[in-house]
């Protein structure tokens, strides 16, 4: 349910801004999907959301706000090498001195100095990586926990992987353990206001929001606007 983490926030928003009505095709394992949504929705009720909510009632908002910077940190490795992979040499850079600004300056990442310099995140994953180099979504899919998501985006993860550096550099099993535990509930704080804004039928909402935020990311907000003459 938490794949939707790092950019859920966005997606719901940028639905409202844009929405879009899915077409059927997109999701032809709607049956599938629509009760392993209802599985993960029932984790997060009973056991994810409320260790989010008691983790963010006891922490003090700098220390908050100083794990969410250092795993954003960690993440902006995934988005540097996906950079390079999609040939593009200037978010390649824009990465790369994020991660050097923010992990010296900022303190291994725990302050982010870059964001007030103009410096933000491309963001970018192999999912974005294949959808740059041709690779269609295929069918929309809701994974076990991780939430939505596509064929494409879903093959993409296992790449990603390879960049995460919190396993490869944090050997102690525990302390790793506890770092992923961690990186989940600040994923799940960090999607408290957005969900606020669903309405409807919830999983269509958030399908419809999902795959047109991703369609936007790969497109790097280059959307192709068509418009019917009957509006004018």
């Amino acid at each position: 349910m938490l794949r939707c983490g790092k950019h859920l926030a966005l997606v719901l928003a940028f639905s409202l801004a844009a929405p879009v009505v899915a077409e059927t095709k997109s999701d032809p394992w709607e049956g599938y999907n629509r009760t392993m949504y209802d599985f993960n929705k029932s984790a997060d009720r009973y056991l994810i959301k409320p260790l989010a909510q008691g983790y963010q009632a006891v922490t003090p908002d700098l220390v908050e706000q100083g794990v969410h910077n250092f795993f954003s940190n960690l993440g902006d490795i995934t988005s540097l090498v996906n950079s390079i992979f999609q040939l593009k040499p200037d978010s390649a850079l824009q990465d790369f001195a994020r991660i050097t600004f923010n992990s010296t300056f900022g303190l291994a990442g725990l302050i982010d100095v870059s964001t007030p310099m103009g410096l933000p995140s491309s963001g970018e994953d192999f999912g974005q990586t294949l959808g740059y180099w041709g690779v269609s979504s295929g069918p929309y899919l809701v994974l076990p926990l991780f939430g939505p998501s596509s064929v494409r985006d879903a093959v993409g993860r296992v790449p990603d992987t390879y960049t995460d550096v919190w396993p490869v550099e944090v050997g102690h099993i525990p302390t790793r353990n506890s770092g992923y535990g961690l990186r989940l509930l600040d994923t799940r704080v960090s999607l408290f206001s957005a969900e606020r804004l669903i309405s409807g039928d919830e999983y269509s909402f958030v399908r419809d929001a999902y795959l047109q935020q991703r369609a936007f990311m790969v497109k790097d907000g280059q959307m192709d606007l068509k418009f019917n003459q009957d509006d004018f």
